[in-house]
C-alpha cells in the first residue's frame, strides 16, 4: 500500500479548492475525478470546509482528500474527523506540525526558507509545501534550496499553472504541484462542472504529454524484417537502421527480428512521466505486464507494457526523450 506522499506523487497535480457552498462540494469532486484527478486539497478558508470534506469523503471514499490552510491543531483535528487524509498549512507552525505528528497524520507545512526546511527536517518530515512558489523564487529557488537537503521533497503551491507546472514536475524533488487554475472560483460558483472537468483533463494530459513515437511490426525472422524495412525505407525515403533485435525505418517504424509482445506488434507511446502515466491508467482499470518493466539506474520506470492488446497490438509506455 502506497503512503500518502507516494499517492500525491502519482497524481502529480493536487487541485486546491475553496468551497463556499457545501452543496457544490460533491459535484466539484466528481468533476475533478472525471478529469483524471481523484484528489483534492479543500482549504479551511470557509465556514463550510469541514462539512465539504465530510460530504466528499463519504460520497467518494476512494478520493484522496486533504485539508489546506490549516492554522491550528484544533482545525487539524476537525479536518481529520471529517475524513481528511493529510494536512497542509501555508506556513511552518510548530504546534500544528507536532500535533499532526503525534496523531500520525501526514502534514505538509509551508516552507519558503532554508531555516524552515531545517526546522521541518528536525521534526522528522520528509516533505514540505513550498509556498508561495512563484513569488518565493519558483523552481530555481527550490533547486538551490534543496541542494544541501538531499532527502527533503516539496509540493510547490502558489502561482502554479498549466504553463509552468512541467518545469516543477520535471525536478525529482517535487512530489506534486498544488494549484487552483483548473478549479476557478467563478466556475465553481456558476456550477460549470463540465468546464472544470475539461480544464482538469487538459492539465493532466499536458502533464503526462502522451505522444505516439513508433509502431513496432512483428516479423517471423530477421530476413523478413530486413526485407520489409528496406522496402519501406526505399518507398518513403526513411533512414534504414539495423539493430540487434529490430530494424528501424526513420523513427516511426520498427520491424522486429522475432515476434514480440502483441499478435501483430506494438505501439510505443511516450510520456513525460511513465510512473504517473502508469498510475493514471491504473485508475482507469488498465493492467500492466510487470515483467516488461524497465528502469533506469536510479530505479525510475522508463518502459512498461499494458496487459491488454488493442486490435492485435500491444501498447507500451516509454519515457519521453
Amino acid at each position: 500500500m502506497k503512503d500518502i506522499f507516494e499517492q500525491l506523487h502519482d497524481y502529480g497535480l493536487v487541485p486546491v479548492i475553496k468551497i463556499t457552498d457545501k452543496e457544490k462540494a460533491v459535484p466539484l469532486a466528481k468533476a475533478l475525478a472525471e478529469g483524471g484527478l481523484n484528489c483534492a486539497e479543500i482549504t479551511f478558508r470557509t465556514a463550510c470546509a469541514k462539512e465539504a470534506i465530510e460530504l466528499v469523503t463519504k460520497a467518494l471514499p476512494d478520493m484522496l482528500v486533504g485539508a489546506g490552510t490549516v492554522l491550528t491543531p484544533e482545525q487539524a483535528d476537525e479536518a481529520c474527523a471529517a475524513g481528511a487524509k493529510f494536512i497542509v498549512s501555508p506556513g511552518f507552525n510548530p504546534r500544528v506540525v507536532k500535533h499532526c505528528i503525534e496523531k500520525g497524520v501526514p502534514v505538509l507545512p509551508g516552507c519558503a526558507t532554508p531555516s524552515e526546511v531545517e526546522a521541518a527536517m528536525e521534526l522528522g518530515l520528509k516533505a514540505v509545501k513550498f509556498f508561495p512558489a512563484e513569488a518565493a523564487g519558483g523552481i530555481n529557488m527550490i533547486k538551490s534550496m534543496s541542494a544541501p537537503y538531499g532527502n527533503i521533497k516539496f509540493m510547490p503551491t502558489g502561482g502554479i499553472n498549466e504553463d509552468n507546472m512541467l518545469s516543477y514536475l520535471s525536478f525529482n524533488k517535487i512530489i506534486a504541484c498544488g494549484g487552483s487554475f483548473m478549479v476557478k472560483d467563478s466556475l465553481i460558483e456558476a456550477g460549470k462542472f463540465d468546464e472544470i472537468t475539461a480544464l482538469t483533463r487538459s492539465a493532466v494530459m499536458k502533464m503526462l504529454g502522451f505522444k505516439l513515437v513508433h509502431v513496432g511490426i512483428n516479423c517471423e525472422n530477421k530476413e523478413e524484417a530486413t526485407s520489409a524495412a528496406k522496402l519501406v525505407s526505399h518507398l518513403f525515403g526513411l533512414e534504414y537502421k539495423e539493430g540487434n533485435k529490430s530494424t528501424f525505418c526513420g523513427t516511426d517504424f520498427e520491424f522486429m527480428h522475432t515476434p514480440f509482445y502483441g499478435k501483430n506488434g506494438h505501439i510505443a507511446i511516450a510520456t513525460n512521466f511513465p510512473d504517473r502515466a502508469r498510475a493514471y491508467l491504473e485508475r482507469m482499470g488498465i493492467g500492466f505486464i510487470e515483467e516488461s518493466a524497465g528502469y533506469d539506474d536510479k530505479g525510475n520506470l522508463k518502459v512498461i507494457y499494458l496487459k491488454d492488446e488493442i486490435c492485435g497490438f500491444a501498447i507500451h509506455l516509454v519515457k519521453k526523450q
